[in-house]
């Protein structure tokens, strides 16, 4: 099985250790690690791997081997990546050997590593034929898919994605999966976890998608007023000039899966709307996707009200980190008691991710995991205390 977290690519994707290369990179004929065919022992053919067409799998030679075969020359070789480094990459996190030779794959290893090699390789080939491209990132999510517990019916489903105008976005962990899955079917749904997992980034994809449909009028974001610890004093210009240092994060998901202009001149006409989370009390937000970001700087007050703000076919979506509140002393987070008294409110949905759902930087999963640690041993003192304090990062129930 996939261990807790993934160990750190190679630097660019571009210079595996060259002892992770060994026969693949030799020619055909001076390689000592041939392919055994799936034919010579008579084996029949199996389902393509991981339900995706063009893909043939194969009994080898040998009881412990598997070779896959393409139907793509050119699309077997994008999927090894530059020198291999996307084969390389899955080999270093399930322990296989894969050996490429021409558009098949061999692959070497026990039975519970071998399905999960060609479920991967299978979800990967499957997104390079639908025109997208392959990074390491997603090989790293393909093997987190392939090794979850998600039942097969959903892993790689075309329904498990958001359609933009930039790109397609598809999940890169069970979480991530079942969290999309939500925000396809839930009037209200929360995100919660640490940083890195794609909390933010999938709710603006999932706006842009329902608004690309006509399903929704307009996209709202909002966000509290909060610094990080910082006093940022006053800041000049118009409402949007003075919000605009606080909701980034949004901005960037939505210039990532809408054209410039688009963005302009929907921020222009009101269809892609900003605004503070204080000025949202009164108003009824119909036909609209309201995405709340940074949630836990919300006092218990101001959820409330900004979860009673949901009009006519509107959807809603909530985000936030526990472990990062900025609220000033004594103030209490607003997202932990919403997602403890709504949970089982039917029509909301609830998607907490953990450490190993971290699809940025792998060092960011060791950072993570380091300060949880060291909140873990900090948790009794923090919770004979009481309450929310500024600055507090342990995790709560």
């Amino acid at each position: 099985m996939l261990p807790q977290r993934l160990p750190p690519p190679y630097p660019n994707c571009l210079l595996p250790d060259p002892s992770l290369r060994r026969s693949r990179c030799l020619p055909v004929e001076n390689s000592t690690s041939p392919i055994p065919s799936g034919t010579e022992d008579g084996s029949a053919d199996q389902p393509p791997a991981g339900g995706q067409p063009g893909i043939r799998s194969q009994g080898g030679a040998r009881p412990d081997v598997v070779v896959l075969d393409f139907d793509d020359n050119q699309l077997v070789s994008a999927l090894a990546g530059v020198a291999d480094c996307n084969l390389a990459r899955i080999e270093q996190l399930l322990g296989v050997t894969l050996t490429p030779r021409g558009n098949r794959v061999a692959i070497r290893g026990d039975e519970d590593t071998r399905g999960q090699a060609a479920r991967a390789l299978g979800d990967l080939y499957g997104k390079l034929k639908r025109g997208q491209d392959v990074v390491m990132a997603d090989v790293d999510g393909a093997v987190r898919m392939a090794t979850s517990a998600m039942p097969e019916a959903r892993r790689g489903s075309a329904s498990v994605q958001f359609v933009t105008k930039r790109r397609v976005i598809e999940p890169r962990s069970a979480n991530q999966a079942q969290y999309m899955q939500s925000l396809q079917t839930n009037e209200l749904v929360f995100g919660i976890g640490p940083a890195g997992t794609g909390k933010t980034y999938l709710a603006v994809a999932a706006a842009v998608s329902l608004f690309i449909k006509g399903q929704v009028d307009r996209i709202i974001l909002s966000r509290p007023a909060v610094e990080a610890g910082e006093r940022l004093g006053f800041l000049p210009g118009d409402l949007r000039d003075k919000i605009d240092p606080y909701l980034r994060p949004l901005y960037d998901a939505l210039y990532d899966t809408l054209p410039a202009e688009q963005v302009a001149r929907s921020l222009e006409s009101g269809e892609i709307e900003v605004a503070p989370l204080a000025f949202m009390r009164g108003r009824t937000l119909s036909n609209s996707y309201v995405i709340l970001d940074e949630a836990q700087n919300c006092t218990s007050v101001q959820m409330r009200m900004f979860l009673t703000r949901l009009g006519e076919n509107s959807r809603m979506a909530i985000t936030g980190d526990p472990t990062q509140v900025d609220l000033p002393m004594g103030a209490k987070s607003g997202l932990r008691e919403a997602r403890d008294v709504l949970r089982n409110v039917p029509g909301v949905a609830v998607t907490e991710f953990a450490n190993v759902d971290v699809v940025r930087h792998p060092l960011v999963t060791r950072i993570v995991d380091a300060y949880s640690k060291a909140d873990g041993k900090r948790l009794p003192n923090l919770q004979d205390s009481g309450g929310d304090k500024a600055g507090d990062t342990g995790p709560k129930a």
